[in-house]
């Protein structure tokens, strides 16, 4: 099975030695068009437009190109992405990883040369609802005591 290197490793910014082992591979020529979910890491280096949701790790090759609605655990994006992303726990964009559009996840690490234009929100659900919670709406809050 191939394995990939990728930078999940607080704390660092050099390169990561984590390595962990592909499940499904889509290739430079293939091109696929729906809706998709799978399960542990997809690497796709091909075109692909749709939907992929409740997902694992999504690794976007440098030669692929992704449009669509993606719902994933983490994303690593060294290709082209536009759309709305959401990532549960984190997305990484590369040196040549380019995305446009919304994106929604709790860590966002953008490398030297990557490129992200659009919106980002960054939260977990968890802090969204404890913040609702324990900080009403319309309160003002001083800078200084």
């Amino acid at each position: 099975m191939l394995r990939e290197k990728f930078l999940f490793k607080k704390g660092n910014s050099k390169s990561s030695t984590i390595t962990e082992e592909i499940g499904a591979f889509m290739g430079k020529e293939s091109l696929f068009e729906g809706k998709m979910t799978f399960q542990g890491i997809f690497r796709m280096d091909g075109k692909f437009e749709g939907e992929i949701i409740e997902s694992g790790t999504l690794i976007i090759g440098e030669s692929a190109v992704l449009k669509g609605k993606i719902g994933v655990n983490a994303i690593v994006i060294n290709g082209l992405v536009e759309g709305e992303v959401n990532a549960q726990e984190r997305v990484e964009i590369h040196s040549t990883g380019k995305l446009y559009g919304n994106l929604f996840t709790p860590i966002l690490t953008i490398n030297e040369g990557g490129i992200f234009e659009g919106h980002c929100k960054m939260e977990k659900a968890i802090d969204r609802e404890h913040d609702l919670q324990s900080h009403p709406q319309n309160v003002d809050y001083p800078l200084s005591s």
